[in-house]
């Protein structure tokens, strides 16, 4: 019973919880990404480099690879698939410069939550009023005499 306890507290816990919502978000943004460079990105490359189709770039490994596509050229044999290397490059470099950009925002709100914080002096505690209080009428008493 101890164990379950245990292992309760352990996944209840604030940040496996949070890795656990960022796994699943991750995957998902994954597929856009994936799907922003394969649908959007990798036409238009294609187009500007003149019509060229990254996805059926390949080198045939044995000789006996005589299709034009990859997928059929997989099926007769090894290919090194250049062209799909190229692609999830891109993707990869897609992915780290929003995550770049997501942090470096997230950075500066830190930042600019912190100088506003030091900026503004701590409120002063109900102690240090009233030993404000004390003082002024301990000086009063003193200038009386």
């Amino acid at each position: 019973m101890a164990i379950l306890k245990e292992f309760k507290e352990f996944a209840v816990k604030g940040n496996v919880v949070d890795l656990a919502v960022g796994v699943i978000i991750g995957a998902a943004f994954g597929n856009i990404v994936t799907s922003i460079v394969g649908d959007i990105f990798m036409p238009l490359i294609g187009a500007v480099a003149g019509g060229l189709d990254f996805s059926n770039y390949f080198l045939p490994l044995s000789s006996a690879v005589t299709a034009d596509n990859l997928a059929d050229a997989k099926k007769q044999g090894a290919v090194l698939a250049y062209g799909h290397f190229i692609t999830i490059a891109i993707n990869f470099l897609i992915v780290a410069a929003i995550l770049f950009l997501l942090v470096r925002g997230i950075n500066t709100l830190r930042r600019t939550a912190e100088d506003k914080a030091a900026a503004e002096p701590p409120a002063p505690s109900q102690e240090e009023i009233l030993l404000t209080e004390i003082r002024d009428l301990l000086a009063k008493d003193v200038a009386r005499k």
